[in-house]
């Protein structure tokens, strides 16, 4: 049997790239269960073939930390890319996958073309969307699968925490990037991939919907402490949505899920070179990304932390990122966007915690985990989160 994750790297990628992919391996293959197993290396092997039906594939290896996708890096020989990376895309969660690529391809290509007209001063990259022998962005199963394949950001590596300031002004430095290369792409043009996507009052209706059907009765401190978390925080739902509504804040294009590990840095330079996962790339207000790359970025303890009662809000990196940030975002941001942005932190913190919860509530129906109690852990982290931030700006 050929199995999947047990043949060698290239030499080429560092020993540090290695472990964090290698690492993740055993989670793409099990969110793969449904899979046979003896039939997976050859299944994905004609999946690239669609891609790149001219190449020899090398290796195949399971990719990233993401809690959506199903994700591969695959090595090939004899094709124009030695490595790319190629994705399933959760159907479940993006009902038209189509339109998932259809924003991707329109960014991209806008994109690509400012920066041909004004090139950036240093390294920055986009992952290419690697078409099909058909020319079609993605490929279709015959039972219903889609994949996609996307060009391999060489000499790369994301964190998933940060730590220290130069990194977490390049975080900073890449939000601010992607904002301002598509300050000058109408929104309009863009599609909701995900109904209700970042607009945090639905996501508490939710939350009260899965509570009145009863689906978990089960009570523990910690789920008691949820629960009191999200009774005393209802009202920030709002904030940002009446911005909107008033007319304060207007509609951007925003990347929808900017945490620290969707940005990839020069594994030379240190620097930021990439911002990747634009599956959730769509029209809406850049302060629920401002404030998710700020929750993400500020939390030493990184998102998976099981000690989450010590996790804390590092209020010294948040000024570092919001000063990697401000120096390339400084041409479109307002003072009205600087007024809201502690708010958008305490906003999102809020909203994906309330998001964990609901989801294990409902019997983790959404994100990927890894035992049953995955998702309330991470909701418990980012209540904490939420508490620790809140203490340090009465």
């Amino acid at each position: 049997m050929r199995r999947v994750a047990e043949q060698p790297f290239s030499k080429s990628l560092s020993t540090t790239f290695l472990k964090a992919r290698l690492q993740q391996a055993a989670l793409q293959l099990n969110a793969m269960a449904n899979d046979n197993q003896e039939n997976l290396f050859d299944k994905l092997k004609s999946i690239v073939a669609e891609f790149a039906p001219q190449a020899q594939v090398i290796d195949i290896q399971g990719f990233g930390s993401g809690n959506i996708n199903d994700t591969f890096w695959v090595s090939l020989q004899d094709a124009e890319y030695q490595f790319l990376i190629l994705q399933r895309i959760n159907h479940g969660v993006f009902r038209e996958p189509q339109l998932v690529m259809q924003n991707m391809r329109t960014y991209t290509d806008h994109v690509r073309d400012r920066l041909a007209q004004s090139p950036l001063d240093r390294r920055w990259e986009l992952p290419e969307i690697l078409p099909t022998v058909q020319g079609q962005d993605y490929s279709q199963t015959t039972d219903g699968e889609f994949w996609r394949s996307l060009s391999f950001i060489e000499n790369s590596k994301s964190y998933d925490a940060i730590t220290n300031s130069q990194q977490a002004r390049e975080v900073g430095y890449a939000l601010g990037t992607f904002h301002y290369l598509t300050s000058d792409l109408a929104p309009e043009k863009l599609v909701d991939t995900i109904a209700g996507f970042h607009i945090t009052p639905l996501y508490l209706q939710q939350y009260q919907q899965v509570i009145a059907e009863g689906k978990n009765t089960q009570t523990s401190p910690e789920i008691t402490y949820c629960h009191q978390i999200i009774e005393q925080h209802q009202k920030l739902v709002h904030l940002l949505e009446d911005a909107k509504a008033s007319g304060k804040l207007p509609l951007r294009v925003m990347h929808g899920d900017p945490k620290v590990n969707n940005i990839l840095f020069d594994q030379s330079t240190q620097l930021a070179v990439s911002i990747v996962d634009l599956d959730t790339v769509k029209s809406g207000l850049i302060h629920y990304d401002i404030g998710d790359c700020l929750r993400s970025g500020c939390n030493p303890a990184g998102e998976e932390t099981r000690k989450w009662t010590e996790v804390r809000f590092d209020m010294d990196l948040c000024q570092e990122i919001l000063s990697g940030y401000k120096a390339i975002a400084n041409s479109f941001l307002t003072k009205t966007d600087e007024d809201y942005i502690y708010d958008s932190i305490r906003v999102i913190t809020f909203e994906l915690g309330l998001r964990f919860f609901t989801d294990y509530l409902a019997g983790n129906t959404y994100f990927h985990i890894k035992y049953p109690e995955h998702n309330l852990l991470r909701s418990l982290v980012q209540f904490r989160l939420l508490e620790s931030f809140e203490s340090q700006i009465k």
